[in-house]
């Protein structure tokens, strides 16, 4: 996590470019944000001015949309790509009406550290978008529970949670989501003792080492559902 993500989750300002092609949304993300005290350093349509703003303002996260020109297909998701390869320290939000697993699971490759993926017409309310935009510029996670659901189908595909029990599954799925022992406990109602022992089982059955810090095992459960067979 670099100094500004350690700032940010201190509540400071978030510095945030915007990759939207419709003007509508476009515009009322800009007006959202700035009305709840971030700073938009730029709105724009395409995945080639997402990167040249990216590299010239330096935010702390970026907002991108799935499909924007020219093919309206996978433009700001390959953006994305590039972008987190490019510029390690900034977040990125994927914010869309579709789910593309291939991308999307390359886009957690490496450590899922300031990375979300958010679909449009499950977003409940402001204050529920801008709080996982917070903590996706915190260097958190924030996935919307039907793109974990298709993570993971793709991840079964390949065998990958072949070892885990149903319930162990359960807590993976909220763990993804970026909830902590005790959410989850409270969401599954059981125990907080229980959830760690799931949690403990999650990481020797697939081989991940375990870590006091919820936010470390939810990056590294997600680094084994975006890694490649």
């Amino acid at each position: 996590m670099n100094a500004s993500q350690q700032t940010l989750k201190a509540g400071t300002v978030m510095r945030v470019v915007i990759a939207e092609d419709a003007a509508l949304l476009r515009e009322g993300l800009t007006r959202l944000l700035e009305d709840r005290g971030h700073s938009v350093c730029a709105a724009v349509t395409d995945g080639d001015a997402l990167l040249a703003a990216v590299a010239a303002h330096q935010p702390d996260v970026a907002v991108v949309d799935i499909r924007m020109p020219p093919t309206h297909t996978d433009e700001g998701l390959r953006a994305a790509l590039t972008m987190r390869k490019a510029f390690p320290g900034t977040g990125v939000l994927m914010f869309s009406q579709y789910i593309e697993t291939s991308y999307s699971a390359q886009l957690l490759e490496g450590g899922a550290a300031g990375v979300g993926y958010l679909l449009k017409d499950r977003v409940a309310n402001v204050a529920e978008f801008a709080a996982a935009l917070e903590r996706v510029a915190g260097g958190g996670t924030a996935l919307d529970p039907e793109v974990v659901s298709q993570l993971f189908r793709a991840s079964r595909q390949r065998g990958g949670l072949a070892t885990l029990t149903p319930r162990e599954r359960q807590v993976l799925a909220l763990m993804a989501e970026g909830r902590s022992n005790s959410a989850i406990a409270a969401e599954l109602v059981v125990s907080g003792g229980a959830v760690e022992k799931h949690v403990a089982s999650i990481f020797t059955k697939l081989g991940l080492p375990p870590d006091e810090s919820d936010n470390r095992r939810v990056l590294a459960v997600l680094h084994y559902l975006g890694s490649p067979a």
